[in-house]
């Protein structure tokens, strides 16, 4: 039995026109489901009782089941959620200081992609996430922060080897018949999939994009992230380049400072003429410790690269680590699943 929260609502509409349901029908259950958060086709009271008893018949309705809870001192919260086959995601809730409540949304369980310094890349991978498996992460957590703002595709996985389940979970979202997310309130973080990359640039989307680049040094690159073995950098920068003239839109450059690796004065030069002539912000972030051959650059070192890329041009921002305690900060969600 399909999975109702799975269905666009185009899908929803020719599912219930073959039911010889009307298509006013199909929009009511999906109001129900995705603005509602309504999850029992008892409760949705504007159906007759006939359409309530049918609809279990034919679709499920299946959330992720909260098995724990953690909270830092700083608000940030970390769910542990299982899955209808006993798989297990961590999911993570953070308030910051300018009222921006935001959930980081998992898209595989595990990950595939091995980066040195990511707990999740130390996993064995599953699987991917259903489309339904995403949407309903934020939709468990609504329920307890109904005014999330902004959704980050930057939990575990990769989102764009799973590029049809997420776009499809995206565009569910932004429907203005349901959840009505604002577009340009979610962004998809990416190792660097150039094909993928090129393929979100053509979706006519203002969903924005995240690239975690790390270094500018192919070498280092590839001994942080095998991806760029596969990708090598060059490829990645192109696809890159194809995106922003594409859609006109500026691309965020997520850069972890790692002491010894890639913080010295070469690497700050080698950034800015990466990004010298492209319309891109780095965003600096600070290691929280997973992997412990790695280290946090001092902050007199993330310092001095803001001031450094600030100079040649190149927006920069710094994001530091928020549920570190909790194990929720970036790079640090491994939910135990037995392989």
């Amino acid at each position: 039995m399909q999975n109702i929260l799975e269905k666009t609502l185009d899908e929803l509409i020719q599912e219930f026109q073959a039911f010889k349901l009307p298509a006013f029908r199909a929009k009511q259950v999906y109001a129900w489901l995705h603005r509602k958060l309504t999850y029992d086709f008892s409760e949705m009271s504007d159906l007759s009782k006939e359409i309530r008893a049918f609809l279990p018949e034919k679709y499920s309705i299946y959330l992720p089941k909260t098995k724990k809870t953690s909270k830092s001192k700083d608000g940030t919260k970390k769910y542990l959620f299982e899955l209808e086959d006993g798989c297990l995601i961590e999911t993570v809730f953070m308030e910051t200081r300018e009222e921006r409540k935001t959930v980081c949304i998992s898209t595989q369980v595990g990950c595939p992609l091995g980066c040195a310094f990511c707990a999740t890349g130390k996993m064995p991978f599953k699987r991917n996430l259903t489309a339904a498996e995403i949407i309903g992460q934020l939709y468990q957590i609504a329920k307890e922060y109904p005014d999330i703002s902004n959704l980050v595709f930057m939990g575990m996985g990769e989102p764009f080897l799973n590029y049809e389940n997420v776009m499809k979970a995206v565009n569910i979202l932004l429907s203005d018949q349901g959840a009505n997310f604002g577009q340009r309130r979610i962004t998809i973080s990416t190792s660097g999939i150039p094909d993928k990359i090129m393929a979100f640039a053509r979706e006519d989307s203002q969903v924005r994009l995240a690239v975690s680049l790390n270094s500018a040094d192919g070498k280092v690159r590839s001994e942080l992230m095998p991806v760029n073995i596969k990708y090598p950098l060059p490829k990645l920068m192109e696809a890159v380049e194809y995106y922003i003239s594409k859609t006109g839109r500026r691309v965020t450059l997520e850069y972890i400072m790692l002491e010894g690796v890639n913080d010295s004065e070469e690497a700050a030069e080698k950034l800015v003429r990466l990004c010298k002539k492209l319309s891109v912000t780095v965003n600096l972030i600070t290691y929280s410790r997973v992997v412990y051959n790695f280290k946090p650059s001092p902050k007199e070192v993330v310092d001095y690269f803001v001031a450094y890329l600030n100079a040649n041009g190149i927006v920069t921002t710094v994001r530091r680590s928020r549920g570190e305690e909790i194990k929720a900060a970036c790079g640090q969600l491994a939910a135990k699943n037995k392989a």
